[in-house]
């Protein structure tokens, strides 16, 4: 699993051009099972995700999708971790 930092180098302005491509970006991982959570930092400075990937590589070639990637809107940090404790569902 990964966790994927996003941080905003650009003005809110710039970023929420883009806002409906990057949900769509996201909803497209949801929809493959790859991303299981994503939220905003507060205050709004950028995002998470948490991802299921094989390797980073692949997160690497996620991230090159997204909107703010390619126009160079965000900078990413990916943590790799292993889940070692969770609460079930019931």
């Amino acid at each position: 699993m990964y966790l994927i930092l996003l941080q905003y180098i650009r003005p809110v302005a710039a970023i929420e051009h883009y806002m409906e491509q990057h949900r769509a970006f996201l909803e497209k991982y949801y929809k493959s099972g790859q991303f299981i959570l994503a939220g905003r930092r507060k205050p709004k400075s950028g995002g998470l995700i948490i991802c299921k990937a094989s390797s980073r590589k692949e997160v690497e070639q996620i991230i090159s999708e997204d909107p703010l990637d390619k126009f160079q809107l965000a900078l990413y940090e990916i943590i790799e971790f292993e889940p070692t404790s969770y609460v079930s569902e019931s």
